[in-house]
């Protein structure tokens, strides 16, 4: 793959790639604000929305968020 096939690439993506990291920021200060979650503990979360790309923020916000 060239390099200019890669810029291309890149430049078609940016914009999911700009979702997953706002997904990421906003999942993690909402964790890092919360004293508990519903199903596992903080540090757990905050593994899993680093280390899940995509979905691990949107896990956090389906499964983890607990009720306020």
């Amino acid at each position: 793959m060239s390099f200019d096939e890669v810029l291309d690439l890149l430049l078609k993506l940016w914009p999911l790639l700009l979702l997953q990291l706002g997904l990421m920021v906003w999942a993690l200060v909402d964790v890092l604000r919360r004293r508990s979650t519903r199903t596992l503990s903080l540090p757990f979360w905050i593994i899993i929305i680093l280390f899940v790309n995509f979905f691990g923020p949107i896990a956090y916000f389906l499964f983890g968020r607990a009720e306020q």
